[in-house]
C-alpha cells in the first residue's frame, strides 16, 4: 500500500492525467495517504516570474496558486495533500528531492515528446524513473 507520494507535476495536462490517476491509485486507502505536489522552477522560469510578478515572494505566491485548483481536487477526494515548490533543473531537483526522503511511490505525467527530442533532450519522466530510489508510475 503507498501512503506517502510524491506528485511531480508542473500544471500541464500530462501532469493532471496524473493527478487523476494518483488519486483512483489512492482511493480505496485514501485516510491513510498523504499526497505532495512537487514543483521544480528552473533559473529562467524563476526569473520571469519575478519580473512579471515584482518580487519573488510575489512569485512563489502565484506558483502555488497555479495548483490550488489541483490542491482542491485532491482533497475533495478525501486525500490529504500540499504543495512543494523546489528550484532549479526540474529532473536533477526533484530526484534529489525524492531520494533525501521516504516516499512509497512518485507519479509522474509523460510529455509526450517525439523519438528525436527524448534522444536529443531526454526527458523529466524518463530521468526519475531512472534516477529515483522509489517506484516511479508515469502516467501517459
Amino acid at each position: 500500500m503507498f501512503t506517502t507520494i510524491l506528485l511531480a507535476t508542473d500544471g500541464s495536462a500530462h501532469s493532471k492525467r496524473a493527478i487523476e490517476q494518483a488519486i483512483q491509485m489512492v482511493s480505496p486507502y485514501k485516510e491513510q495517504v498523504t499526497l505532495e505536489l512537487v514543483y521544480a522552477v528552473d533559473g529562467d522560469t524563476s526569473k520571469e516570474d519575478i519580473l512579471k510578478h515584482g518580487d519573488s515572494s510575489t512569485a512563489t505566491l502565484k506558483r502555488k496558486e497555479k495548483f490550488y485548483e489541483a490542491i482542491q481536487e485532491i482533497e475533495a477526494s478525501g486525500v490529504k495533500s500540499d504543495i512543494t515548490i523546489l528550484h532549479g533543473e526540474p529532473a536533477e531537483t526533484i530526484v534529489e528531492y525524492a531520494n533525501n526522503r521516504s516516499y512509497d511511490c512518485v507519479v509522474v505525467g509523460s510529455r509526450g515528446r517525439n523519438k528525436l527530442q527524448t534522444l536529443i533532450l531526454g526527458s523529466v519522466s524518463h530521468k526519475l524513473m531512472k534516477y529515483i530510489k522509489a517506484p516511479v508510475m508515469v502516467v501517459k
